[in-house]
């Protein structure tokens, strides 16, 4: 049996449509005020209780559109393993591996998202797509010439995070490379 392909899933824009208008939740979305680790660094010598949370909208829905696309699930956000603790269950997922980065958030010289390599070389040769806010063109073409395997990004707005035609544009991408169809 073929392994199915890798989608490489950022939660911030994708599933947390962040940039969103702050007085209009998207609707299907529901508010959640956590305070994961990562948010409560931000907030040296407080306790916790007192750090400001941090504000997501997630869609419940999301959860088993994404189990029922032809993929290997895999967090490829700056969450982490806090993804697995903070993002899944409010979603309806399992635990999922995760991509963990070396460096976060440096410049790269050549204009790519400082995640592209990364992804690239956790991929290792498998068929993937990466689903992220923050993609831009030189991240496709940089993947096409260094990927050795069939590849596509797909920015996602992080005013309006995932749509069900988004689920459908992933479902025929799987479907109609040669060998990865379901």
């Amino acid at each position: 049996m073929t392994a199915l392909p890798l989608l490489l899933l950022d939660v911030d824009g994708p599933l947390n449509p962040y940039a969103a208008v702050p007085q209009e939740q998207p609707p299907g979305y529901r508010t959640h005020h956590i305070r994961p680790d990562f948010w409560l660094n931000r907030f040296p010598g407080r306790p916790p209780e007192e750090a400001e949370p941090l504000r997501l909208w997630l869609n419940p829905d999301h959860g088993p559109e994404l189990l029922g696309l032809p993929f290997e699930l895999v967090w490829a956000t700056t969450w982490q393993e806090e993804a697995n603790t903070w993002i899944a269950p409010l979603v309806g997922l399992p635990e999922l591996p995760y991509v963990r980065w070396p460096r976060m958030h440096q410049d790269e010289p050549d204009g790519l998202h400082w995640k592209t390599r990364v992804l690239v070389d956790w991929a290792a040769g498998r068929p993937f797509v990466w689903v992220d806010d923050e993609l831009g063109p030189q991240d496709t073409e940089w993947i096409a010439a260094h990927h050795p395997g069939p590849a596509a990004t797909f920015r996602i707005d992080p005013r309006i995070g995932l749509r069900a035609e988004d689920f459908a544009v992933l479902r025929a991408w799987a479907c109609a490379e040669p060998g990865l169809g379901a």
